[in-house]
């Protein structure tokens, strides 16, 4: 019988170490190895290359995923990249309209220049997708939910969409927000699954790093090729932080979902609040497709206030619970105006945040504190 996601979070990829029968992973803090011949080594040659703690990274979120093959990289972005980097001059790109504004500055200032094209579309919408494809398009990326307005959209339709072109691209989704634990995006159709692992997965905000997840073999070459020949690899201590926090990934949303829906149900009640956005809640437009394919609502939560910008800056600024920061995913409450912090590469463009919505990553502390918190914040905007 297959283990379940809990016991695959703990045990994937993580073997007792052989010499010493240590439980955890060992942190292989080394950059080369000695080798009995030339040629001649146990699997290692140089850690760039290969590093035994970050494989154990790699098949545990294979595992999770659903995967037959896993990447780890430097960073999210470090994924992302090597995932463009498939491509050549003159190929089409889909993009999501509502994506994290690094991933928008990676493909307007930096990919564009080498003569890749980006659609940016609404990806919710089925048709648009179906629409923006060309003869020419060879990647749709997807980030579902999406940063920061946590729209969803349904990969299996898009991947089946796809499926039917004379010449398939690769659908590529940025499973970031939801985690594998709450959505498995390749038993959905998609290519390739794109993770932060700065986020959710390692989960208490001490390491930065990123995953590429797949199924195919010859995508599995060339990343794995390029992951070499760029060397945009994570370190033996990022690894094994990473590891330890997926260990308690399944237990963590739980608490971050149960949290943030009683943060949405609080916020859509508050007479200051305009608007909520939550995966789960009956207000969000594509909450059907949300309990379709994920498992909960998840941890993020954003709202915009009636007195816009200027309510919003003041709520941000007068919170004592949810820190006042960028990035999201770990265990302590975030909370950030976008457009002022992680996706200022975004204005003036078409992907353009309201400069009056709030977004909260919404930890795992007591649930009556993050409501008073936001009580207070509030009262002040």
């Amino acid at each position: 019988m297959k283990p379940k996601f809990e016991t695959l979070a703990i045990h994937a990829g993580q073997e007792p170490d052989p010499t010493t029968g240590a439980i955890m992973t060992p942190i292989y803090q080394t950059s080369t190895y000695v080798q009995s011949g030339v040629g001649e080594h146990k699997g290692y040659e140089y850690s760039r290359t290969g590093n035994p703690t970050r494989k154990a990274l790699e098949d545990c979120l294979a595992a999770l995923e659903g995967a037959a093959y896993g990447l780890a990289f430097s960073s999210g972005m470090a994924a992302t990249d090597m995932v463009v980097r498939l491509l050549k001059s003159g190929d089409h790109v889909v993009c999501g309209n509502d994506v994290y504004g690094g991933t928008f500055r990676l493909f307007d200032k930096e990919f564009r220049k080498f003569g890749l094209h980006f659609d940016y579309v609404d990806t919710t919408d089925v048709e648009k997708v179906r629409a923006a494809v060309t003869a020419e398009t060879r990647l749709v990326w997807l980030e579902t939910p999406t940063n920061p307005l946590l729209n969803v959209s349904d990969i299996q339709a898009i991947g089946g969409v796809l499926g039917g072109l004379p010449e398939r691209p690769l659908l590529a989704v940025d499973n970031t927000f939801a985690t594998p634990y709450l959505q498995q995006p390749l038993a959905l159709g998609a290519d390739l699954v794109v993770h932060s692992t700065t986020k959710y997965l390692g989960g208490h905000s001490d390491v930065v790093g990123g995953a590429i997840l797949m199924n195919d073999a010859d995508l599995y070459a060339r990343l794995a090729f390029m992951q070499n020949a760029v060397g945009g690899v994570p370190g033996p201590m990022d690894c094994f932080l990473v590891l330890r926090g997926v260990k308690t990934l399944a237990l963590r949303m739980e608490r971050h979902a149960s949290n943030a829906e009683a943060v949405a149900n609080y916020l859509s009640d508050h007479r200051a609040v305009e608007r909520v956005i939550y995966p789960f809640h009956d207000s969000h437009p594509q909450a059907a497709v949300a309990r379709r394919q994920m498992r909960n609502g998840g941890g993020m939560v954003s709202f915009t206030l009636k007195g816009g910008k200027t309510a919003a800056l003041k709520a941000a600024a007068a919170t004592k619970v949810f820190a006042l920061a960028e990035s999201l995913g770990g265990i302590e409450s975030l909370i950030e105006v976008p457009a002022g912090m992680t996706h200022m590469s975004t204005v003036g463009s078409p992907l353009a945040v309201d400069p009056g919505l709030v977004r909260l990553s919404v930890g795992v502390e007591h649930v009556d504190d993050l409501l008073a918190d936001l009580e207070q914040a509030l009262g002040q905007a």
